[in-house]
């Protein structure tokens, strides 16, 4: 993975957007680098609604899951909200057992959460 490390970022609907490039989200130097640049970026352009679209991901380390509620906690100044779209089944398993599955809202897909997110707020 070259460039813009593992994730991408958008914007739909005035909802951020963290998309995954990768089915594996488990090399350690890489996941450090996007937590730096989601950091960056959440503290330059606060969004009070984001979506991680786990589309295509099978696999994630739990450095994964700490950037997650890391990005909850730099949102929640902003009256923020995370929200997690297209896990498989296997990794919603890995919510469940972290009960991680209790910090966060799911949704089947990314248009479902957008859908979701920018109805909740104006």
């Amino acid at each position: 993975m070259e460039g813009n490390t593992i994730f991408s970022n958008d914007w739909m609907e005035n909802v951020a957007i963290a998309s995954f490039a990768d089915s594996c989200v488990c090399d350690a130097g890489e996941t450090a680098k996007a937590s730096a640049q989601l950091r960056q970026y959440v503290e330059a352009n606060p969004p009070s609604r984001m979506v991680f679209d786990f589309s295509g991901v099978t696999f994630i380390s739990s450095r994964v899951l700490s950037l997650l509620l890391e990005t909850q906690a730099c949102l929640e100044p902003h009256s923020g909200e995370v929200v997690i779209a297209s896990l498989s089944p296997q990794l919603q398993r890995v919510f469940e057992i972290t009960n991680l599955d209790r910090v966060f809202k799911f949704y089947p897909d990314r248009a479902a959460a957008v859908e979701k997110l920018s109805g909740s707020r104006d």
